[in-house]
Order: structure tokens, then sequence, then C-alpha cells
């Protein structure tokens, strides 16, 4: 095991040809697979602190996302979920337990219900489906900043305010650790330098996501930060009532990144989940 691959630096990624575009992941370990999907704007790296917890034990595979880290951006009409079970498929893995934050919670429940030969088990932190909804007044004053900011031509005040979802509604940015917040710009920094204003929108929906999530049966545990926004925490808890079999536990203290602010905590309850699977 190389020292990049615990990190989860740009060093050990592979590349994937999807047919439109190659798509990196990260692939280290030995053992059962687990797949981790990184939050909207970020890449694999933000996992790096779950790598030393799980390679002993499991072979991880961690994609950047389409128009994400390393990966390409879109040049036709896409669905995430897709561009991941044709990795597994590529891969030879399936069933597997898929663990997302945010984004990547999102698409791990469109692949539980567009592809659920290759799902095993889920983990999802700070998020509902991919068709959520959002009404927390927090959320629409980061939009708002956010669209001043682009409208100034303010990139760091843009940033700084996406960052925010890192603070949660009841604290301050530098109230986080600064080297999470660093990390978390570097990776946010890096996707937005991929993308242009006028780009086509690629990205196609999956539809009817929370009437079909009541078919899904695999276990699913949801892990959310505490002080993350309403809405956030309010989504993964009606995803978790809305499967066969789902459950959430708290990360007491942290915003919507738990697994980069108090990474022991986030593991112990991921490495529970984990091998109450193996019975």
């Amino acid at each position: 095991m190389t020292e990049s691959a615990v990190t989860g630096s740009h060093d050990d990624l592979r590349f994937f040809d999807s047919g439109h575009g190659r798509l990196a992941y990260l692939d280290a370990g030995t053992g059962e697979p687990l797949v981790l999907l990184h939050g909207g704007l970020l890449d694999h790296r933000s996992w790096a602190d779950q790598l030393p917890a799980l390679l002993p034990e499991y072979r991880v595979i961690a994609p950047d996302t389409r128009g994400h880290g390393a990966s390409d951006n879109a040049s036709r009409p896409f669905r995430p979920a897709d561009d991941l079970a044709d990795l597994l498929r590529h891969l030879g893995l399936g069933p597997v337990t898929v663990i997302g934050l945010s984004m990547g919670g999102t698409i791990a429940l469109d692949l539980a219900l567009e592809h659920p030969e290759l799902v095993g088990a889920l983990v999802i932190s700070g998020n509902g489906t991919s068709q959520s909804e959002f009404s927390d007044p927090w959320l629409g004053e980061l939009a708002a900043e956010q669209a001043a900011a682009l409208a100034e031509g303010d990139a760091e005040r843009w940033l700084d305010s996406f960052t925010r979802l890192a603070s949660g509604p009841h604290r301050r940015l530098d109230e986080v650790g600064p080297e999470v917040v660093r990390r978390l710009k570097e990776m946010t920094r890096n996707t937005v330098a991929k993308h242009t204003p006028d780009e086509p929108q690629y990205l196609v929906p999956v539809t009817d996501t929370w009437k079909r999530l009541t078919g899904i049966t695999v276990p699913l545990l949801a892990i959310n930060g505490g002080i993350d926004s309403v809405d956030h925490i309010n989504l993964a808890e009606r995803a978790v009532r809305t499967v066969v079999n789902g459950r959430a536990v708290i990360v007491e203290g942290t915003g919507h990144y738990p697994n980069m602010e108090r990474p022991e905590e986030f593991n112990a309850h991921l490495l529970d989940f984990l091998r109450a699977l193996r019975g």
C-alpha cells in the first residue's frame, strides 16, 4: 500500500474509458469492495481520513464523478449512476456496499434504484434522493450569496460561501478546523476550474426517486452531521424512513462533512455497520 493511496492523493488514480471521456478512480486495498462517493464539487480525496481505517480490511474504490477532480467533463447527456454502474461492471464487481456523502449519497441511492443488482448495502450522509427540494432559509441565504459573488466576479467570496456548508448554520467558517477548510477549498477550486459558465448542462435526472425508494430493501445507514442544515438532516432521515431497512446515527458537533471533521467517530459508525453486514 503506497502512501498516496492512504492519503487519497491523485498519484495512484486509475482511469476508465467510459466511451465519452475518462473517469478517474482510486482502487486500493484488498478484501471486500467498498465504493466511496464524494460530495458536489469535491473529489475522492475527501475520503482520505477513511482510508487508513478501511484499507486493512477492505478494497476501496473511490471515483471522481464526471466533471469533478481528475475525471473528464461531460460531452453528452449522462447520469452519474450509470457511469458508476459501468465502472463497477468494468471491474467485475457487485453487489457492493456504496458509501456516499451529499451528492455522492444521491448517486448511491440512484444506483440502487437503477442498477439494484450492483448494490448490497448503502451508507449516506446529509442527503436525500437526487430529486430533493430545499426550504431551509440558511441554504437560501448561501445561494443568494453565491449568486451575488458570481455576478460580481468575486471567486473567493463564492468559494467562502460554498465552503460554509462545512460549518452549518450554527457556526462561522473559522470555527471549523483550518485543515478541513483548506482541503475543501482546494478540491472545490480544482473542480470549478474545469468548467466554464456557458458549457451545456448534460446531467440527466433519475425520475420518481422518492416514490421508488420504498423498493430499496438492502440495509441503509445514514451518518449525519449533528449541526448540518435542517434540510440535509431531514432529507437523510426521510430516506431512512422510506426504505425497508434503514437507520440513522449522528456525529455531534459537525456540519455537512462529518467524515472530515470527526473522522474517528464517522469511521467507528461506518465500521460497526460494515462488520454487522458480515454477520
